[in-house]
């Protein structure tokens, strides 16, 4: 466990988790003799994505906000392995929640984050009391012709960047950086937050590669996601499985979905067998990181409801 940092709200430990291929990196905020609150981020982004939420918690909640693996300060996969986004979402937690044995979770998550505290709680019905979804109600819809059509050339895309030299390795200024990732994310991220992202998201150059600058710390596979996406139907048989309370809370705009009645009918099939409580805010897809306080209220009276 690295040293303790008192940010003015509640006290934030920085731990790491052993994992089979390395370590996944944590950010744990408030008191640490409770079972935490798993906070997931969404696809290349990372932990820092509740920087600006968290402190508005009561300060006796406990956070455990975790690094995907090949985001942030998380081990990469070994050579040779593909990120399946979802399915592995659900193994790595079932691993952080069996090494600390917690019983009865709570997790939150945004986009690819929410999609896998979805995917877990249909998994263990049993083992999962609350999920918070911020804009996404599950994994990444697809018709199965898309997804057909999309496997040759995402398998060809991934042993690409598996490929990729070390020399071949961008590396930016700083300013350089922020503008690359503000011009990415269209809107959805302020250029102030983006460099709260970056503080997991980004690094220096090592000396060795004679560059200077600073580089992406994600792993370049990661941009392959094509191998991760599942059918409408497949999507309401996971939803028919979940038992525990769920929050969704869909930004407006938001994310701009390839069929909204996709999202719909997700939350719709919920319904029909657990508590939801659906909210539509103001905000973009990352309204949790741009305006937390457009969502707090209900993220505090949800975390509230008993049994």
């Amino acid at each position: 466990m690295a040293d303790c940092d008192m940010n003015g709200h509640q006290l934030e430990d920085k731990i790491e988790i052993p994992v089979p291929w390395g370590h996944v990196a944590g950010r744990w905020w408030g008191p640490r003799d409770k079972q935490p609150i798993i906070a997931i981020h969404g696809w290349q982004d990372n932990a820092g994505t509740w920087d600006n939420l968290i402190p508005l918690l009561p300060v006796t909640t406990a956070v455990l906000c975790i690094d995907l693996p090949g985001h942030g300060n998380s081990t990469f996969y070994p050579e040779g392995m593909l990120y399946y986004i979802f399915w592995d979402g659900i193994v790595l937690l079932r691993r952080i929640v069996q090494h600390f044995k917690w019983e009865k979770i709570t997790l939150m998550g945004h986009s690819l984050g929410g999609a896998i505290s979805f995917m877990y709680a249909a998994s263990f019905p049993d083992d999962v009391d609350k999920i918070i979804c911020v804009d996404i109600a599950s994994p990444a819809v697809r018709e199965p012709a898309v997804m057909v059509k999309n496997t040759g050339m995402s398998i060809d895309k991934m042993l690409q960047y598996e490929n990729l030299s070390e020399d071949k390795i961008p590396c930016y200024g700083y300013d350089e950086m922020i503008d690359i990732v503000h011009d990415a994310y269209k809107g959805s991220v302020s250029r102030e937050n983006c460099r709260v992202l970056m503080k997991r998201g980004m690094s220096p150059t090592p000396a060795h590669m004679k560059k200077k600058g600073y580089f992406f710390k994600r792993d370049p596979k990661l941009k392959v996601s094509g191998l991760a996406m599942m059918s409408l139907d497949t999507a309401l048989e996971y939803a028919k499985k979940v038992r525990c309370k769920v929050l969704n809370i869909r930004a407006i705009p938001g994310q701009k979905w390839e069929k909204l009645n996709y999202y719909t009918e997700v939350i719709g099939a919920l319904k029909q067998v657990t508590f939801v409580e659906y909210v539509e805010v103001e905000g973009t897809h990352h309204v949790h990181l741009e305006n937390p306080e457009n969502i707090i209220s209900f993220v505090e009276d949800f975390l509230e409801l008993g049994y």
